[in-house]
């Protein structure tokens, strides 16, 4: 792969509010980041659209791109539930000289760190508690119950791993938890955050 700018990760249990921080990032003009959109064979759900939500495929071409050593990062995270980070997807980013921010769960976050050490910041998003995160799961109302307790398991195991990461968001407060996001990315991009307009 062709370097290129920075990678800027973060990761957390469903819930914890990783997604909403990644969005307020992407708003901040002086990070000059773009969205790493992953591939997935889950459905759509919803709205969801492919190429901007995510790249949806089937399992088996899902399958085919792992052989090709299409990923950067890959994972079954449920039975022929796959997702995985695209290398066309951070070149094509890069190429337009932007830094790439990646909203993915802690295995594929970590996995990019270990190959790009010098070029990423790695954060974990923490919830409050599991069961803050079991109330907000609930509160999204997209999922069966059987599957909300499955995310709710992964998430002790996930907690476990937050030492790995470089950074540590605790996400009790989300004005809060956006502040500190915004200048953990800014410090590590070497910019300044232009004053706030009154």
């Amino acid at each position: 792969m062709t370097e290129g700018g920075k990678l800027i990760i973060f990761s957390a249990p469903s819930g914890s509010g990783k997604t909403t921080i990644v969005k307020h990032l992407l708003n901040q003009p002086e990070l000059n980041l773009a969205f790493s959109i992953s591939a997935t064979s889950r459905p759509r759900r919803g709205k969801e659209k492919n190429g901007i939500n995510y790249y949806f495929m089937s399992v088996s071409q899902f399958k085919r791109h792992i052989k090709d050593g299409d990923f950067l990062e890959w994972e079954e995270v449920y039975r022929d539930n796959f997702y995985g980070t695209l290398k066309s997807e951070v070149e094509r980013l890069w190429s337009e000289g932007k830094n790439v921010i990646f909203d993915i769960d802690v295995s594929g976050g970590l996995r990019i760190k270990k190959k790009f050490p010098e070029k990423t910041l790695a954060v974990f998003v923490k919830p409050p508690s599991v069961d803050e995160l079991k109330i907000r799961l609930k509160k999204r109302s997209t999922e069966s119950d059987d599957k909300i307790n499955m995310r709710i398991a992964k998430a002790s195991v996930e907690l476990a791993t937050a030492p790995q990461f470089d950074k540590i968001i605790k996400n009790y407060d989300l004005p809060v938890a956006l502040d500190e996001a915004h200048k953990l990315v800014a410090e590590f991009l070497g910019v300044e955050i232009p004053p706030k307009e009154n």
